[in-house]
């Protein structure tokens, strides 16, 4: 008897994508690249930060309107400037 596994919701899309032919194969240098570039952008330090509240306000409806986490919003401007 086979055991069934249970998939969240983040993995029943992964696996409808899958199923759908979503998802391509790319050569190992494609692949290096994007692994590379997934690790440089990983979060690996702890800031805490006084901000005025009608700001933090702000950033949390643009980041809304973009359908992503304020936090991630700010760590994305944060890392933009950086990079400028």
């Amino acid at each position: 008897m086979k055991r069934r596994i249970k998939l969240n919701r983040q993995e029943k899309q992964i696996e409808g994508a899958l199923l759908k032919g979503e998802y391509v194969d790319v050569d190992r240098a494609t692949f290096h690249d994007i692994a590379q570039a997934v690790a440089a952008r990983r979060k690996d330090a702890v800031l805490n930060l006084r901000v005025n509240s009608q700001d933090l306000e702000s950033l949390k409806q643009k980041a809304q309107k973009l359908g992503i986490k304020y936090q991630t919003f700010i760590s994305e401007i944060l890392h933009r400037v950086a990079q400028g």
